[in-house]
């Protein structure tokens, strides 16, 4: 096996670095949120509790609220879809790619994909970000079903399925908000099983 040297290697580590931070801030973020209330948490504690400075924390998060929303389960996903079988349909790519990333999650991760949705259903600010982060999942998404069925950039139909993808996704995870012992991941694909037959009534 051929070593890796030079400047791939310093980047290679320098992307490790950033992750391993990036996940820290995070992590202390969730634990300070959960020990004394996100309206409560301010950046500088944050920033302190993970060692970094509050410019460095805006470096990886633009916004508190940023903390909460922006996880690598979108990253993963994409990820799963590019890998799913050309013959697949673009819905049945979308669902066979989150099945195999939930399914890959540790109980760890599972449980923090949980409370991180909670939180975006019940704190008002966090909730009023994500429809900034509903924007950027449609982008990315509408992206990924243009590059796999081979239609232009901004292409009309893939931004109005990538919308139809979101949608469905958030109409069966908002109930969550009033039955947190519900399946998150079950609503999820029965939601995008609805959307692949069409939508019945």
């Amino acid at each position: 096996m051929t070593e890796v040297t030079g400047p791939a290697r310093q980047a290679g580590l320098r992307e490790r670095k950033k992750a391993k931070t990036r996940a820290a801030v995070r992590e202390h973020a969730l634990r300070l949120f959960r020990e004394q209330g996100y309206q409560a948490t301010t950046v500088e504690q944050i920033a302190a509790a993970a060692e970094i400075s509050p410019a460095t924390f805006f470096r990886y998060f633009p916004t508190k609220e940023d903390v909460v929303l922006q996880d690598d389960v979108d990253v993963l996903t994409m990820a799963a879809f590019d890998a799913q079988p050309a013959g697949l349909s673009p819905i049945a790519a979308v669902r066979a790619a989150a099945t195999a990333t939930f399914a890959g999650l540790t109980p760890g991760e599972l449980a923090r994909f949980r409370e991180t949705t909670e939180m975006t259903l019940s704190v008002p600010e966090i909730r009023a970000r994500a429809v900034d982060e509903f924007t950027r999942s449609i982008d990315v998404l509408a992206d990924a079903l243009a590059r796999r069925t081979g239609a232009g950039a901004d292409n009309f139909a893939a931004r109005n399925l990538a919308g139809a993808i979101v949608g469905v996704i958030m109409a069966a995870v908002l109930p969550a908000k009033a039955d947190p012992g519900s399946d998150m991941f079950e609503a999820i694909d029965a939601a995008l099983a609805h959307l692949e037959a069409g939508l019945p009534l």
